[in-house]
């Protein structure tokens, strides 16, 4: 079945980072079947081209390219890159993140509070910068930043990170703000536990695992596929009154 005019991407270009694998692939896979351009973008170009490489033979249009949010250089070549191959951007889905740290929040590593805050805020805030600037030439263009319910309500063990997430949220507002005259839409996805192998420490410990499922009404993590739904609607006209919004997709935890 062919899509709706309303989710229909064909004709623009998305970049969607930490895309090769887990809920990031799963994304890049979605906004491809719908029509867009994918620009897949992780650390490793190896993985990227994997994932643009199966959505290549699914008879969808992708490139791979290397891209470590976490170091600034990285994303100025990256994005510099897209303008020079592409001409332009239509989406951005912030997905890439770093959670090197379980523990007490007491103690704290100091050099994973600083991976942390260097990929999930500083990664987030100056990629968003550089896609906006691209954006705001065309008048036109969607940011959605993946979130956590951990912004919401702290995850056990994992505060650096739950810090970052609601840091998230708050950056998610303020470009949604500044850049709404310029047609630009910026929007938060909060993911619950999801069945990942970046969550992998979570899902496959028992304790954490049912702090989890026993506070979900539906009972069970989520999955990878679950999540892209929700970032078609934000990459869509379908959405085009909808900005600085946090979509959660949680399976009711936060009910």
């Amino acid at each position: 079945m062919e899509p709706t005019s309303e989710f229909d991407l064909h004709g623009r270009i998305a970049l969607v980072s930490g895309a090769s694998r887990g809920i990031g692939a799963a994304i890049a896979r979605s906004l491809a079947k719908y029509g867009a351009t994918v620009i897949v973008t992780s650390r490793k170009a190896e993985s990227s081209e994997e994932v643009a490489q199966s959505i290549r033979e699914a008879g969808g249009k992708a490139h791979a390219c290397a891209m470590h949010i976490g170091e600034l250089s990285q994303i100025e070549s990256g994005f510099a890159r897209v303008a020079k191959d592409h001409g332009r951007l239509d989406i951005l889905v912030n997905n890439a993140a770093a959670n090197p740290y379980y523990g007490n929040i007491l103690d704290t590593d100091i050099a994973a509070f600083q991976k942390t805050i260097d990929v999930n805020i500083r990664g987030y805030f100056y990629c968003s910068v550089h896609a906006a600037r691209m954006m705001r030439s065309q008048g036109q263009g969607s940011i959605i930043n993946v979130a956590s319910v951990n912004g919401v309500t702290p995850g056990p063990q994992q505060g650096i990170y739950s810090i970052t997430k609601a840091a998230v949220i708050g950056m998610t507002k303020a470009f949604a703000r500044e850049c709404g005259p310029f047609g630009i839409r910026v929007n938060a996805l909060l993911p619950g536990l999801t069945h990942t192998k970046f969550a992998a420490a979570l899902v496959e410990q028992d304790e954490s695992r049912d702090h989890y499922v026993s506070r979900t009404p539906l009972g069970r993590v989520g999955q990878p596929h679950e999540l892209a739904g929700a970032v078609l609607y934000l990459a869509s006209n379908a959405s085009s009154y909808t900005t600085g919004a946090q979509f959660v997709v949680d399976g009711g935890y936060l009910a």
